[in-house]
């Protein structure tokens, strides 16, 4: 689903008016009609609540004025308030407001429209207390900069005053940027927000979205073509393209281990052997034929007695502290030619040269697809532009916001500021797919596409739980070869998917990263429908 910004909004908005006939007027009619119907699936009948309606003066004021109506009509107590005059207004949303004010002048009582000048009008007039549901009307996907005066009063008082488990925001929550992913001053805090046609950047992206609450995109009567070719390179990940994918990477009933995939793990040193298991369970876990950890001579008689049984392990020559050396690059390269992807990086530390150029050494010379996760990123950190990804030979970089600066050369603060771009536009340049984990993590193509997750919870910021997500990577993509943006989406997708439901079980404080792997299975089953399950 794609991602637009508030000007790709409006562009879509104006070619479904113009080239398909659909007046601006019954889209915003139509807005209305989804927002209620998400109301009334959420909180139940409306009839005999009694609603507050704060309205902005523009396109977003005229759905709230909109929505007031219907909610009216549906047999809820409506006071509609709009933050200025009704002559301050323009075309639909002026539409919106003078209509509503007719019927509330016949309404007798059941629909108030209220002109609101000031704060204190607007307190004054809202004394009533204990409104069952407010929604929040007041700005779209318009603002730029911080909201002020009375609306950013509006703002306060339904955040101070309204019970926020039943405030619902229109489109966007009031205060927030449409197209920014920050914070700019005071926003709604809501705990259902409908946004039409597709999501926006501040919907998706924390901490903005952290106001949103629930999500819905709902439906106007705009063309899914027009999104589709706004120019958005910003996509959000569903759970029925990570279906799709599934079904079509499932294994024959015929199949055997080598049919699905061979993966060697390069991971582990001295005290960090826990970093190896976690990848290779998870690679197995994740569907693929055999995993082999490749570690340390010291390490090894640990990884094989600590990992899974089905893993296999080789020694490797080693450095007096412990950690791969140099002199294990050609068994490296000839352990990786009998497999289809390697996972290098895990717990092998980044303080040895030897070690940095044994990876750098087995990145260069890859045949094959591999994923570089961990000690393997700080080896290749600051980035050489010599080193490419491509079709023949995919590379999969995995950092947290940590290595990622250290591969781009910039504070860990610049890259959470601008992570998207950074992630595009690293991704392009240098032909790779890159996973830049965090909340909502992202994965950038070489395209330019950015695709953004939407699973996951703050109990998987626990140890390994990256290691996790190395092996799945590596384990789906042993399965299908010739997808590898497909299988890092659908492994970062399920990934989150496990944490959840680790999380629902065992809540987030508890639950650390072997408990996302044995939630793994549960996942494919739920994501991927019946045809992950043996029935006879």
């Amino acid at each position: 689903m794609k991602i637009l910004s508030a000007v790709q909004m409006r562009e879509v908005d104006r070619a479904t008016s113009a080239r398909h006939g659909v007046p601006s007027l019954q889209l915003m009619e139509n807005a209305a009609t989804r927002t209620v119907e998400a109301i009334e699936e959420k909180f139940g009948d409306v009839s005999g609540n009694l609603v507050l309606v704060i309205c902005g003066r523009g396109n977003n004021g005229g759905d709230g004025a909109a929505i007031a109506r219907l909610l009216y009509d549906r047999g809820a107590s409506v006071d509609a308030f709009l933050l200025g005059r009704i002559d301050q207004a323009r075309g639909d949303a002026h539409a919106n407001f003078e209509r509503a004010k007719s019927l509330s002048e016949a309404a007798g009582g059941g629909l108030q429209f209220i002109e609101v000048e000031s704060s204190d009008v607007l307190r004054k007039s809202a004394a009533k207390q204990g409104y069952d549901l407010v929604i929040d009307a007041i700005f779209g996907t318009g603002l730029t900069r911080a909201a002020a005066d009375l609306f950013e009063e509006a703002i306060v008082f339904i955040n101070e005053f309204a019970d926020t488990s039943r405030v619902v925001s229109v489109d966007i929550p009031s205060g927030l940027a449409s197209d920014s992913a920050e914070l700019i001053g005071q926003a709604v805090s809501a705990c259902l927000t409908v946004t039409f046609t597709a999501p926006k950047v501040a919907t998706i992206l924390p901490p903005a979205c952290g106001q949103c609450g629930e999500l819905i995109v709902a439906d106007i009567g705009s063309p899914a073509e027009l999104v589709e070719s706004s120019g958005s390179h910003l996509n959000l990940i569903e759970e029925g393209g990570i279906r799709r994918w599934l079904q079509t990477s499932r294994r024959s009933s015929q199949a055997n281990k080598g049919d699905v995939g061979k993966v060697l793990v390069v991971a582990g040193s001295r005290g960090k052997t826990g970093a190896a298991c976690l990848v290779g369970e998870a690679a197995l876990r994740a569907g693929c034929g055999l995993v082999t950890i490749a570690a340390p001579d010291s390490s090894q008689p640990i990884v094989a007695s600590s990992a899974i049984r089905e893993c296999m392990t080789e020694p490797l020559p080693e450095t007096a502290s412990g950690s791969v050396a140099r002199e294990a690059t050609d068994q490296v390269r000839t352990l990786a030619a009998e497999r289809d992807v390697v996972a290098i990086g895990p717990g092998l530390g980044s303080t040895e040269a030897s070690t940095r150029e044994m990876v750098r050494a087995v990145v260069e010379m890859r045949e094959g697809p591999m994923v570089a996760d961990a000690d393997a990123l700080n080896a290749l950190a600051p980035w050489d532009q010599t080193l490419r990804g491509s079709s023949g030979h995919p590379l999969i970089l995995t950092p947290h916001p940590g290595e990622m600066s250290r591969l781009v050369s910039k504070s860990v603060a610049e890259v959470l500021r601008d992570r998207v771009e950074i992630a595009r536009q690293f991704a392009a340049s240098n032909g790779v797919v890159l996973v830049l984990k965090g909340s909502a993590t992202l994965i950038a193509a070489p395209d330019g596409e950015v695709y953004v997750n939407s699973t996951g919870n703050e109990g998987m910021a626990t140890g390994g739980s990256g290691d996790v997500l190395t092996g799945m990577i590596a384990g789906l993509l042993a399965q299908k070869l010739d997808d590898p943006l497909g299988a890092t989406i659908a492994a970062v997708y399920l990934h989150g998917f496990a944490g959840d439901l680790a999380a629902s079980r065992l809540g987030t404080r508890a639950m650390i990263a072997s408990d996302i792997t044995a939630h793994l299975g549960e996942a494919l089953i739920e994501v991927g429908g019946e045809g992950e399950r043996l029935v006879r």
